[in-house]
């Protein structure tokens, strides 16, 4: 299926023109058909020469109604635009054009209707020139009546040829269905139609509405039931969710956008528009028009940047384009009648707070460069998980850096540099530790997970027992420790050579300058054995102590115990108790222990 929309002047013929192509009405309100002027949106469809099916969305042309021809065309890929004969290019011809310029639409054919009832040869001549200078290139252009049927034929012909130029759209993207319509029936419920641009939807498939999960229970296209619908197609699914939809809200893939009230937008002034902006536009994309206030972030000009502040959260993406429209008063124009004034294009949908004095310009200077990819946005964010940029709707072409977190490469090689600085410091600071704790590194780096510190490890840094050395310092023994604590450390194990479970007394301690720390830093190297508070031995002393037991007349008492390890209770008590919780010894009884 394929489908274009209208575009035109108000009474210029457009839904008369659908309905002699289609054979069907395309205005669906009773005030729409008493006035016989087109106020809402209409659909219509039929089947081309080429056997092509085509659905048009017939928009509004009066001025008071820009919003909803807008609804109309944001999710569209074509236009049928249509000049009146006997009347010309005419003011809403021209707001529809500049809507569609900035937009971007390229897609589209000129008929000029009431061939019947003027010469169509200089309405055409106008028309094609200006949608040529709007960027639609050499447009096929036909003069047609829908009354009498004149050039119908060829202008179905015509269609199937636009039509069969259209780009392809992207099965495999994610959905971003734009309500225009949204509606109660019996015995079903809930109701919503738009036209799906691009990707796939199935019967049974979970989408989200402004975050809440809804599940589609029925689908339609074109009135025919379906299993499964690929874009473009007009569409109508029956959903079961608890949020109430309305026109402007959007079905979507859940995770694949970011529903965001803050934009950083590059800003393109539509043709004959004059800035500075307003301080406070209405954004258009999609069905959606929601008032938001436009912060201009460095100097206003051609492409200037902007912060956009949206009255509530849109589903977007880097590359997504807005209408800024005017919603006040203009001389000269309609009360409260909204103009297009600029193009929005979407470059960050997660902008930094702007704190310091200058951020503004410096983050303007930033956005002049940027561009809608995972490179570009990465520069601002520094690191990113695939999800992120997968809902900014740039994916990473690149591998990750460490699990799915994805970096921007000048960060990720300062980061390098600094961590060997950081473990140095960190070494200097804390002599008595076998290293920098990963942790502490990652508050360091100031990163979000711990495995990217690890990746950041390189020789001659190595981690190991989640801290950070440098290869060569050994991890246990007195090599690892301070020379001043390893010496002493040496100095303890010769006293202990020659009475290994004579633990030293506080005073030795002192006398060797082993305090608290020194003694807790030797433990976790490995080159002393902590029994208990004060009390500390030689490595593997508990072992020769266990086997001495294991000799005893079994059971034995803490005394017989002291004796055979000739120490003293201060030391065999918190020993004894030590190989109990090692399993080396048992409890038999408050008084007798054994051997295991």
């Amino acid at each position: 299926m394929h489908v274009v929309a209208t575009a035109g002047h108000v009474d210029h013929g457009k839904s008369t023109l659908v309905r002699a192509l289609t054979g069907m009405e395309p205005d669906r309100l009773e005030e729409e058909r008493r006035r016989g002027l087109t106020i809402e949106l209409g659909y219509a469809w039929t089947t081309l020469p080429s056997g092509e099916r085509v659905a048009f969305v017939d928009v509004p042309g009066h001025e008071r109604f820009l919003g909803t021809m807008l609804a109309g065309v944001g999710p569209v890929p074509a236009v049928m635009f249509v000049v009146a004969a006997d009347e010309g290019w005419k003011p809403q011809s021209e707001e529809h054009l500049v809507a569609l310029r900035t937009l971007g639409v390229r897609h589209g054919l000129l008929a000029v209707t009431r061939a019947d009832l003027a010469d169509p040869a200089p309405a055409l001549e106008d028309a094609r020139d200006r949608l040529a200078e709007a960027g639609m290139g050499d447009v096929e252009a036909l003069a047609v009546s829908g009354r009498t049927g004149e050039g119908l034929g060829g202008l179905r012909a015509a269609l199937d040829r636009l039509v069969a130029a259209l780009p392809a759209p992207d099965p495999q993207a994610p959905v971003r269905l734009w309500i225009d319509r949204a509606f109660s029936v019996r015995g079903s419920g809930t109701v919503v139609t738009g036209t799906l641009p691009a990707g796939r939807v199935e019967m049974g498939d979970e989408l989200e509405l402004d975050g809440e999960p809804v599940r589609v229970r029925a689908l339609e296209s074109l009135k025919e039931h379906v299993e499964s619908v690929t874009g473009v197609a007009r569409v109508a699914l029956n959903l079961r969710g608890r949020i109430t939809p309305q026109r402007g809200h959007a079905l979507v893939t859940p995770g694949a956008w970011t529903a965001t009230s803050l934009a950083d937008v590059r800003v393109t002034m539509a043709v004959g528009a004059r800035g500075p902006l307003p301080a406070r536009l209405t954004a258009h994309i999609g069905s959606a028009s929601v008032p938001c206030e436009v912060r201009p972030l460095g100097a206003e000009a051609e492409g200037a940047a902007a912060r956009l502040r949206l009255a509530r959260p849109l589903p977007l993406h880097l590359g997504d384009a807005l209408l800024l429209l005017d919603p006040g008063r203009d001389p000269g124009r309609g009360r409260g009648e909204p103009r297009v004034l600029a193009r929005a294009t979407v470059l960050d949908v997660r902008p930094p707070e702007l704190r310091r004095r200058g951020a503004a310009r410096e983050r303007a200077k930033a956005l002049a460069e940027a561009s809608a990819d995972a490179a570009s946005v990465l520069r601002t964010h520094l690191l990113l998980r695939e999800a992120e940029l997968a809902a900014m709707g740039c994916p990473p072409g690149g591998r990750p850096v460490a699990g799915d977190w994805h970096a921007d490469p000048g960060h990720w090689s300062a980061l390098s540099a600094r961590l060997p600085e950081a473990v140095r410091r960190y070494a200097a600071d804390h002599p008595l530790e076998p290293g920098m704790p990963v942790e502490a590194a990652r508050h360091e780096l100031g990163l979000p997970d711990r495995r990217l510190v690890a990746a950041l490890v390189r020789p001659p840094l190595t981690v190991a027992d989640g801290r950070i050395t440098t290869m060569g310092r050994a991890p246990a023994g007195t090599a690892g420790l301070p020379d001043p604590v390893a010496g002493a450390v040496r100095a303890l194990l010769d006293d202990l050579a020659g009475a290994p479970f004579q633990a030293p007394e506080a005073g030795r301690l002192a006398a060797l300058g082993l305090g608290p720390r020194e003694l807790a830093a030797a433990v976790r190297a490995g080159a002393l054995l902590r029994v208990t508070e004060g009390v500390v031995l030689a490595p593997g002393a508990d072992a020769r102590a266990a086997a001495l037991l294991a000799r005893l007349p079994q059971p034995f008492t803490v005394s017989q115990a002291r004796s055979a390890l000739g120490t003293s209770r201060r030391v065999a008590v918190p020993l004894l108790e030590h190989l109990d919780r090692k399993g080396l010894t048992e409890r038999v009884d408050e008084v007798h222990r054994r051997s295991r």
